[in-house]
């Protein structure tokens, strides 16, 4: 039973040697022979309560500074909603009011970009003509591919009147002529579109009459613009919106729509005629650009 017992044991029995030794080791260290765990017991000993009573105290004075910090933060953060509070409903409200307008600037801008970059493929022999503004107020003459395309050329003539156009017309032919200077070109600088120029001096029936600004088509351009689109030939008067407002003191929005002959004399000339619906006659409206 014994030799079965030491076969089983995971450690060697000690021999006479070992004994002796064991037992002198056991005089000299306290007894602890050859049972390890118990010396590396007694070296590994526990802090004393001194040392462990500071270390708390450490750990106590840690977290005692994070709760002043969590408190100031929050302070910090209840203090800055609160301020914010009047600043959000205000930027919300002025949002709100400027929204309709970025969305009908952002809609001009993507539309001009497109018209500017297919302008010359899509030009034709015929456009769609119309001139719209208040009786009292400034002409605007914008020409189309197509009733629903953005205009590739819509020019507002400062010092003439929708009134005075309409008087010129009946009394017969009209001619309206727009110049612009020719400048000059540094070295390797092309020259731009006739279409393109920003600026024209203005004569119907060869008397002048101030200055025409070629500008991008705006929201109430498009207002307009979309309201005639369903006609391809006629005039009239468009009613007004509420939005109206100081516009309405000006008259009544009056239009005209007629399909142009466009005819391309060169790079610094163009003209577009009026065509009547039924083909008789000459055209009554003539519009030319010129660049001198």
């Amino acid at each position: 039973m014994a030799r079965a017992f030491r076969a089983a044991s995971p450690l060697p029995l000690p021999s006479s040697s070992s004994r002796a030794a064991a037992a002198s080791g056991g005089t000299s260290g306290g007894g602890g022979g050859n049972f390890q765990w118990l010396s590396r017991k007694r070296l590994g000993k526990p802090p004393s309560p001194q040392r462990r009573g500071g270390q708390e105290r450490e750990g106590g004075g840690d977290e005692a500074g994070m709760g002043m910090t969590t408190t100031r933060a929050a302070r910090f953060s209840a203090t800055s909603s609160s301020s914010a509070e009047p600043a959000e409903v205000q930027s919300s409200s002025s949002s709100s009011r400027k929204r309709a307008d970025a969305l009908a600037r952002l809609r001009a801008a993507f539309l001009a970009a497109i018209t500017h970059r297919r302008r010359r493929r899509q030009l034709g022999s015929s456009l769609t003509g119309t001139i719209f503004g208040r009786r009292r107020g400034r002409v605007h003459v914008a020409l189309q591919t197509d009733t629903r395309s953005p205009p590739v050329l819509l020019v507002e003539m400062a010092a003439y009147s929708t009134g005075a156009l309409v008087r010129e017309m009946s009394s017969g032919l009209v001619r309206l002529a727009l110049e612009c200077e020719k400048q000059p070109l540094n070295p390797g600088e092309k020259r731009r579109a006739l279409l393109d120029e920003p600026t024209w001096r203005a004569y119907c029936n060869g008397r002048k009459c101030g200055f025409a600004v070629r500008h991008e088509c705006g929201a109430d351009e498009w207002r307009v613009l979309g309201a005639v689109e369903p006609v391809s030939v006629g005039a009239g008067v468009l009613p007004d919106d509420a939005g109206a407002g100081a516009a309405a003191e000006e008259g009544d929005l009056m239009y005209m729509r007629a399909r142009f002959e466009r005819v391309v004399g060169s790079r610094d000339s163009e003209a577009f005629y009026m065509m009547n619906p039924d083909g008789s006659g000459g055209p009554e409206l003539s519009i030319y650009l010129l660049r001198v």
